[in-house]
């Protein structure tokens, strides 16, 4: 099994941005964790992030064939990305949200997800651990 793990904005500031809301773990541990849990469960996984909606739309269409799933953090494009939501729709991957932060419960600009329409399923508020759940999440989802 091969995930593509999508981070988008502004999550590269781990650690810096912040830490209230998102901890004060750095980018690079995030990285660690993630292909920590994709070890454990014995899945591949290529780990992207980027600041620019157009290469996160590129690497959703180049997900096409190559991975069985998509978890994807959109960040503030979560809020505002139709390109993204119709990039995760064309390729037709099972996908599932995450977001670091109970965004439910915070500014109402935040309780709209476009991505999140593509998805079978939201993780957030959990930190890093969403990333696990996740994970554990698409792989019982794409095994049955």
């Amino acid at each position: 099994m091969n995930l593509l793990i999508i981070n988008g904005p502004n999550l590269n500031l781990l650690g810096l941005r912040e830490p209230a809301i998102y901890g004060t773990q750095d980018y690079p541990s995030l990285v660690r964790f993630i292909e920590d849990v994709c070890r454990e469960e014995c899945v591949q996984c290529r780990v992207f992030q980027s600041n620019h909606e157009g290469a996160i739309v590129d690497e959703i269409q180049t997900a096409y064939g190559v991975f069985d799933g998509i978890v994807i953090n959109p960040a503030a494009y979560t809020h505002t990305s139709i390109a993204i939501l119709d990039a995760l729709k064309a390729v037709a991957l099972p996908a599932v949200e995450v977001h670091l932060s109970a965004v439910s419960k915070r500014e109402p600009f935040r309780q709209i997800s476009y991505a999140g329409m593509a998805c079978i399923r939201t993780f957030q508020g959990l930190g890093f651990e969403g990333y696990r759940a996740a994970i554990r999440y698409l792989k019982a989802y794409l095994t049955k």
